[in-house]
């Protein structure tokens, strides 16, 4: 489990492909490495990972070709940089929500906009994913937990405003137009959403018989 708190934004220093899959480095600070260890699990830009190989802050994984084709990391080149949080604890603060390092879809950038102390950005998804985003609710883009200010389900597109503390620590200091998120509903929501709509689908069922 993860907390959607970004711990640290870090360098991917090399990309290995492989038959059926790819291999690629990032480079950790100190403060992270601390009891990490082969088959740790660690959330990069929001999905998954398990740590194959240490060698000082060099940090493996290994990326499967259906991960490679359903999220981000399969644009990611050498000397990109990565949302980084390690699994948490038992104990420790959840300090944004709950969230599992499991990509729900791709969202693209469709519009980024400045102010002197934020920047706005409009995300768009396929429209049926939209059932489970709602204005003042959860939402993890690129592994980090974040509330939408403006969903719009009709258009597919809803909206993020990003304090400069958030742009600093991740890669949203420097996405624009046409980049792609990996986004991870929240998932109390969706189950909530998926719950109600049986619960009117049997109803309805039962009023046609």
């Amino acid at each position: 489990m993860y907390t959607g708190i970004i711990q640290a934004l870090c360098p991917v220093v090399e990309m290995i492909d492989k038959p059926g899959l790819k291999s690629f480095v990032v480079k950790f600070p100190e403060r992270l490495l601390a009891g990490l260890q082969l088959g740790a699990s660690v959330s990069i830009d929001g999905t998954c990972f398990t740590v194959t190989k240490i060698d000082g802050q060099q940090v493996s994984f290994d990326a499967m070709q259906e991960t490679l084709q359903k999220t981000t990391i399969g644009q990611l080149t050498q000397g990109d940089f990565v949302n980084i949080e390690r699994s948490a604890k038992m104990g420790d603060e959840i300090g944004g929500h709950p969230m599992s390092g499991h990509v729900s879809t791709m969202a693209e950038i469709v519009d980024v906009s400045e102010s002197e102390n934020n920047r706005f950005m409009t995300f768009k998804v396929d429209p049926s994913w939209m059932r489970f985003v709602f204005s003042k609710g959860f939402i993890g883009l690129d592994g980090a937990s974040l509330t939408v200010v403006d969903a719009d389900a009709k258009a597919g597109t809803f909206k993020v405003h990003f304090i400069p503390e958030t742009l600093r620590i991740t890669r949203f200091g420097s996405k624009q137009v046409g980049d792609h998120v990996n986004v991870e509903i929240d998932p109390q929501t969706q189950v909530m959403v998926e719950t109600v709509e049986r619960v009117l689908s049997k109803h309805n069922g039962s009023g046609m018989s």
